[in-house]
């Protein structure tokens, strides 16, 4: 399996969701960051499941192990390798998917792809449990960035058709990023948080699930990071955002609404204090050309609902190819979106930090 990201920086993602453990591989990360262990905890309990009656009733603690690549505390420069322990694991839920997959999983997939010996147990490599060592990459470049004066946060932008008010898109204000990582429903409405928390709890009394989206954005960011074409801002962000697990869409700054605009209503003018150049509105997301242009980056994710769910669905044997149904048990969470907001801050952080270090790469004579 091939699992890898980053130009400069180089992470990847082992173990499954029903492993001993799982864990990541973080290289070319900068040496002398002292780590704010509290910091990166409260990162990792925001993911964490068993949290609320929101979310899946399996419980992880979730708690990082260092194995290499820090020393007291500091980075070292060398590989930084860290594990997590599974502990609340429940193998014998799974045993039906090699024969009767699960639709919206990558059951029937990996199975067509790497046959009958792939690990499926709890999702395997395929499962959101693998996000969590991707928060302690993403927790660790949080941290090497605020230092650089970058910041990142994000909320709950919907769930099903309730939504959120967005982020002031040209003035977005720091001091609320730490406000939404006090809250269980992270939200800039609270009506709005109160009404999604509704939507929820609905679509889980009917046995189902729903989805919803996140709106992330990183201020502090200086002009003229990334490249055109291949090399972009929006597609090395894109990339790493898309190997989260039931991410099916992402745009940046107005996104599709710019299809329905004329070029007049589209553009972002330019101003100046006599000192800095700025945008009066920001409908690019702080990306034109593929580079950054100052203004704050601001993306947005679709997650899909959550497939497993105890409704009668329908799918085939394949040892008798035949159609036939299936209702699914187990621990699941009715809605991901509240758990995938630390996510998106911890992916966010990793691209940037990788696109930050083009600019510190030795010249080579």
């Amino acid at each position: 399996m091939i699992n890898q990201y980053g130009q400069n920086l180089s992470l990847s993602i082992f173990g499954g969701s029903h492993d001993t453990e799982i864990g990541m591989r973080l290289s070319g990360f900068p040496a002398g960051l002292a780590i704010d262990m509290e910091a990166l905890l409260a990162l990792m309990a925001r993911r964490a499941p068993g949290q609320s009656p929101l979310a899946t009733s399996r419980r992880e603690k979730d708690l990082p192990i260092f194995t290499s690549g820090i020393a007291d505390g500091t980075t070292t420069g060398e590989e930084i390798r860290a594990v997590i322990r599974n502990e609340n694991k429940r193998s014998s839920d799974y045993s039906f998917v090699y024969d009767t997959p699960r639709p919206g999983h990558a059951d029937f997939a990996a199975l067509m792809k790497y046959g009958d010996k792939v690990d499926l147990r709890g999702g395997g490599h395929f499962s959101g449990r693998l996000t969590a060592p991707l928060c302690i990459a993403g927790g660790l470049c949080l941290q090497y960035l605020a230092q650089k004066g970058i910041h990142i946060g994000a909320h709950i932008a919907s769930v099903g058709n309730v939504n959120d008010e967005k982020f002031n898109p040209v003035s977005v204000d720091n001091s609320i990023f730490e406000h939404l990582k006090t809250m269980s429903l992270p939200v800039l409405s609270e009506s709005a948080g109160e009404l999604m928390q509704a939507e929820i709890l609905a679509a889980k009394g009917d046995l189902d699930s729903v989805g919803g989206t996140v709106e992330c954005a990183v201020t502090g960011l200086p002009a003229g990071l990334g490249e055109h074409m291949f090399c972009g801002v929006e597609g090395r962000i894109a990339a790493l955002l898309f190997s989260i697990p039931a991410v099916k869409g992402v745009e940046f700054g107005a996104g599709f609404d710019v299809a329905r605009r004329r070029g007049s209503e589209n553009n972002d003018p330019f101003v100046t204090d006599g000192k800095r150049v700025t945008t009066l509105s920001n409908h690019c997301g702080g990306i034109l050309g593929g580079m950054t242009n100052g203004m704050p980056l601001v993306f947005r994710m679709a997650f899909k609902p959550t497939p497993s769910i105890a409704r009668e669905q329908k799918t085939v044997s394949l040892s008798r190819m035949e159609n036939t149904t299936l209702k699914i048990t187990g621990r699941h969470d009715p809605c991901i979106v509240s758990r995938a907001v630390p996510v998106a801050e911890a992916a966010a952080a990793i691209a940037v930090m990788d696109l930050l270090l083009d600019d510190m790469k030795p010249e080579v004579n």
